[in-house]
């Protein structure tokens, strides 16, 4: 057998060794990686290579928060598939794109340390570069669950959402790069805690600090019944029937948002005359007004209550106007009965519009300031010359 030969088949060796090395290797890193980051801790189970694909799968990935009280994990994920960007290699930029299969996140809202899980003091991006150091372009979520345990704790009310479908595409903007938004942002889900089901869709600039995004939000057909332990609790009144759907639209640029929330019922139905069990008297009197003030403020052809209620300010401090969504339940029930669909009112121009105006009223106030300064200099320098001539005149 010739040297070369003998050297080419060594070679294949190492590099078959190696392939069944690497995935030992690469386990032992990802779990070294996870097991502190801060206050939570990780583990994955297995780990594939495929080498040809660029890509590597994880198995039964697992964080969970240290020292807490919550038995679910925070996060788990039974399949991730991390790849290179084959479409954008081609391009010229070497991104990758990550999927993941069935995860399921598990959100906890407490003052209580131990029962609060949010994740928010940890850096995950930080973790996730070191677990996938090329630039991620595409995040798909299949097929997830999202849980919002404690969302209110007093009367508790959680919030889930199944079947969670999602997708962000162009995250480092290899594509479009000319434009505002360039980032398409897209997730479904149900939400069977209150019937109906979610639904979103947006254009984002995800490179900056504080993103900037125009998006759309709708929940459908949820069910008022469901909501009745939060309705006894602040409104003394809980529903017999009817079904809720909330439509909203909002634009934030360089942290100025300006949009709308239009919560729409259908069928909505109070108060019940033979309702005994756990009724008070005033209970009875508060849910007979509520009905009566629904029949005046309904759209009787469409048996809906609605209205639009503006909002706009900053991602500090959202406004409401009250007199336009006092007026936007007398329009629907009087004028014209409000659409079970987006108004496409709102674009990213109207946070601009916004973030304009707000930029020249600051002009204006600081004009007046400095005018206002000019003057008590003016008055000053005028009293002390007065003051020079009183005292020449003795």
């Amino acid at each position: 057998m010739k040297r070369t030969t003998k050297i080419l088949l060594a070679l294949v060796v190492l590099l078959i060794i190696a392939r069944l090395l690497l995935p030992y290797f690469v386990l032992r890193y990802v779990n070294k990686t996870l097991a502190d980051m801060g206050g939570y801790t990780g583990h994955v189970e297995d780990i594939d290579i495929q080498l040809i694909r660029g890509a590597y799968q994880i198995d039964d990935l697992r964080v969970r928060k240290i020292n807490g009280n919550i038995k679910e994990p925070f996060v788990f994920i039974p399949k991730t598939d991390l790849s290179v960007e084959w479409k954008s290699l081609f391009r010229g930029r070497l991104v990758s794109e990550v999927e993941c299969y069935n995860p399921e996140l598990n959100f906890a809202f407490s003052d209580n340390e131990a029962s609060n899980q949010t994740g928010a003091e940890v850096d995950w991006t930080a973790f996730l570069k070191k677990l996938l150091p090329i630039s991620i372009n595409r995040f798909a979520v299949i097929d997830g669950t999202i849980n919002l345990t404690s969302l209110i704790t007093q009367p508790r009310a959680d919030l889930s959402l199944k079947k969670f479908q999602g997708e962000i595409r162009n995250i480092r903007n290899v594509e479009d790069k000319d434009k505002k938004l360039p980032s398409p942002v897209v997730a479904s889900g149900d939400v069977p805690g209150y019937g109906g089901s979610m639904a979103f869709s947006a254009n984002m600039n995800l490179l900056k600090v504080v993103p900037d995004f125009d998006y759309n939000l709708r929940f459908s057909d949820l069910q008022l019944v469901k909501i009745n332990p939060l309705a006894r609790e602040y409104a003394n009144l809980d529903f017999e029937q009817g079904t809720m759907s909330v439509y909203s639209e909002m634009a934030m640029l360089d942290s100025k948002l300006n949009g709308y929330l239009k919560p729409l019922t259908k069928g909505m139905k109070i108060f019940k005359i033979n309702e005994h069990e756990g009724r008070s008297v005033g209970k009875f009197f508060t849910e007979l007004v509520a009905q009566a003030g629904t029949a005046v403020l309904k759209n009787q052809k469409h048996d809906q209550v609605a209205t639009r209620i503006p909002l706009n300010g900053t991602v500090e401090e959202i406004k409401t106007a009250i007199w336009p969504t006092i007026f936007g339940v007398l329009r629907n029930a009087y004028i014209e009965a409000f659409k079970g669909e987006f108004d496409n009112t709102i674009t990213l121009q109207d946070a601009v519009k916004d973030f304009k105006d707000d930029y020249k009223a600051k002009r204006a106030e600081r004009k007046a300031e400095k005018k206002e300064k000019r003057e008590e200099r003016k008055a000053e320098r005028k009293a002390k010359r007065e003051a020079r001539k009183r005292e020449k005149a003795r």
